[in-house]
């Protein structure tokens, strides 16, 4: 379990590549592919396939949804060596952090549906990559902000061999967090009049960090095994100061806290090898969370007299089992079949325990309605997929699967349910010209359940709590999108993507009674929207080496809201968004400038009793300096919130329920003030 913090720390936006593409004629499967090799990275420097591939045109890596149903079928965009990334805590991006730039062959990037790799749509990245010897990569960061502790160490290593067909990776990385912002809040009853200033000032201080390796063995008759396992630990202290003054009455200090300290691990494994006419691939996958969470909130009036004091803590065990075979075999060079099983287990098991004063100024204990609880879940499901190329031009894949899934719960709550549900899809991919491509697909999808609606929490700092409602169904949809990729050559590259979705059964805020409410399924609701990516770069209009780089997403959805029967959005759902980034590798030097900002509006999160609207004004920025050849390292001076960007709040609160008066407003602006970050990075 994550705490869900509001950071702005500061992500670094990656350019993309202006070196050029060559088109692939002679595979039928690369049809129209765009290959790209090292040298066309040049003047980037990279040291590793991540650096390579997040500079292709047009191109953006899609980590996949890690929280998916089990494994399922290949959900991402990159493939490493042709094969899926048979695990769940290790993304795209952290695999190819592990693979140095030289050792990389070329980089494909080709229409998912002409692959028989079930699930692909889109563009997709192929990294063919070999391990040369022993090699590895390394990044090191340091990070400075306003009334804040520095810290010197972040950053990662990964160092990978081969034995004749052993090949190994270890890794470890530090991932350290620094976040903070103050700034005044103000409450205002229903008529706007000011009831009560505050002064607040928020810090969270933790790591994060891990250990991993992995074994593939690669046999001489054609076989292929991997292994993966990896450790990780997550500790995070987080503190809210809110000096109180209210118009009448006395001042007082309201002080939260929370911790956590968390420990995961993941092991998994695949092996496969020819069987009959095709192909058998066996994945395994097992991961442990152990959460223990602590939060805390006191009120001191000004006589030092304690008006408020309340405690819940929670430790949370989760786990996940998973086992899946799949064959694939392809009776001509045209067309394949994959048939494919699975069975998981998921488990949620929750301890928790909730203090507040008495009527008498005592600690007390609070009783909790389905709090302590465990939540299991058997799923089998079975899938047939078929992959065709119809033409020269174009290809087609389709799926059809049933799902079985067995739910239970354990506690205040027990009850066991079951379910039956198909999903699969339907996906094309149309070659038009070789500068354009027209991928399209429809799905239809059943949802993973999020075990902790299924138990009781309470939120001390909100006052308000979530019940847990063990009676929830994992939603459905029917998906479409379709996307259009153009590449302009030296021009740059850019795609353009509309879709729909029809959900069924979704999960949202529903009342329990008079006075509690927590998360339950609604009939349905949609969301529709429209992205683009891409690069622009300058070269053709006499500017060397400058390129602009953006993304941008606009997206409605619509629900009727379980208390007023209004139609609204969904819960925090993007409504539009997106960033840019400008930069420039100055001709004949090491030299490289970049300027970007980014900026995502989300609806309203409404509860029964309250809307809360989070924003970041204006524009949250970044600008750069990177040296590609410091001793051979590449390192690089970041500012971070160049146009100091606030974090903006409000809160209305009505009685008894959203449908009546609004009680009181509160609307924060904090300052989190600019960010300082130096790195190097480098092979070995």
């Amino acid at each position: 379990m994550k705490l869900k913090l509001h950071l702005l720390a500061g992500t670094m936006m990656l350019a993309c590549l202006s070196g050029h593409a060559q088109t692939q004629e002679s595979d039928p499967q690369a049809q129209a592919a765009r290959t790209y090799t090292l040298p066309d990275f040049e003047q980037y420097s990279p040291n590793t396939a991540l650096d390579m591939v997040t500079r292709i045109p047009g191109f953006s890596i899609r980590n996949g949804d890690l929280s998916e149903r089990g494994l399922g079928q290949a959900d991402g965009n990159v493939l490493i060596n042709g094969r899926r990334i048979s695990s769940k805590s290790l993304t795209p991006r952290d695999a190819l952090a592990r693979i140095p730039a030289t050792n990389v062959e070329k980089i494909e990037i080709v229409d998912g549906a002409t692959l028989n790799v079930p699930g692909l749509s889109g563009q997709v990245a192929n990294i063919t990559a070999k391990v040369n010897g022993v090699s590895g990569t390394w990044d090191w960061r340091a990070r400075f902000r306003d009334n804040l502790p520095p810290y010197y160490h972040g950053g990662s290593v990964s160092v990978t061999g081969q034995q004749n067909t052993l090949g190994w990776t270890l890794g470890l990385t530090s991932e350290p967090i620094r976040g903070g912002a103050s700034g005044p809040e103000f409450v205002r009853d229903a008529n706007r009049n000011l009831i009560e200033t505050r002064d607040e000032r928020v810090t969270n201080i933790g790591n994060s960090a891990g250990v991993s390796g992995a074994l593939e063995w690669t046999p001489l008759n054609g076989s292929v095994g991997n292994l993966n396992a990896e450790y990780n630990i997550f500790q995070i202290d987080a503190e809210e100061t809110s000096n109180r003054f209210p118009v009448a009455g006395q001042p007082s200090i309201r002080q939260f806290a929370n911790s956590e300290d968390e420990w995961n691990s993941e092991i998994s494994g695949d092996y496969e090898f020819d069987l009959g006419p095709g192909r058998l691939k066996t994945i395994g996958l097992w991961r442990f969370e152990h959460s223990p969470f602590i939060s805390s909130v006191r009120t001191t009036e000004a006589d030092g007299t304690l008006s408020e004091r309340s405690i819940f803590e929670q430790t949370v065990d989760e786990g996940e089992s998973i086992l899946r075979s799949e064959y694939n075999w392809a009776p001509s060079e045209t067309v394949d079949w994959q048939i494919a099983g699975e069975a998981a287990f998921n488990f949620l098991e929750a301890e928790a325990d909730l203090q507040a004063l008495d009527a008498t100024g005592a600690l007390v204990r609070v009783p909790l309605t389905n709090a302590n609880s465990r939540v299991e879940e058997k799923r089998l499901d079975a899938s047939i997929t078929h992959g065709r190329k119809l033409s020269e031009d174009l290809s087609v894949q389709a799926s059809f699967g049933m799902e079985y899934s067995e739910l239970s719960q354990s506690g205040g709550a027990a009850q066991t349910r079951s379910f039956t549900r198909p999903k699969g899809f339907v996906s094309a991919a149309w070659t038009v010209n070789e500068r354009l491509t027209i991928n399209a697909r429809a799905a239809r999808e059943v949802g993973q359940l999020n075990f902790f609606d299924f138990i009781s929490s309470v939120n001390v700092n909100a006052g308000n709590g979530n019940q847990g409602n063990p009676d929830i169904v994992p939603q459905q949809s029917w998906k479409g999108e379709v996307s259009f990729d153009r590449d302009f050559g030296a021009a740059g590259a850019h795609t353009m993507k509309v879709y729909y979705e029809a959900i069924e059964d979704i999960v949202d805020r529903v009342p329990f009674g008079p006075n509690a409410e927590g998360p339950g399924n609604l009939d349905q609701a949609t969301r529709y929207g429209i992205a683009t990516n891409g690069t622009f770069k300058f070269a053709p209009v006499g500017v060397e080496g400058l390129q602009l780089e953006y993304e941008l997403e606009v997206r409605q959805s619509e629900l009727d809201d379980p208390l007023t029967g209004e139609t609204r959005r969904i819960n925090d759902d993007l409504m539009l968004g997106g960033f840019f980034e400008l930069r420039y590798d100055i001709p004949k030097t090491d030299w490289a400038l970049g300027f970007g900002g980014e900026r995502y509006d989300n609806a309203p999160f409404v509860r029964l009793d309250e809307r809360q609207l989070f924003e970041l004004r204006p524009i949250y920025t970044f600008l750069y300096v990177e040296h590609k050849d410091i001793f051979g390292m590449t390192g690089k001076v970041e500012w971070f919130n160049v146009t100091d960007g606030d974090e903006q709040f409000t809160r209305q609160v009505y009685t008894p329920r959203r449908d009546g008066s609004l009680l009181f407003s509160e609307d924060r602006s904090w300052s989190a003030g600019p960010i300082l970050t130096v790195s190097l990075r480098g092979t070995f």
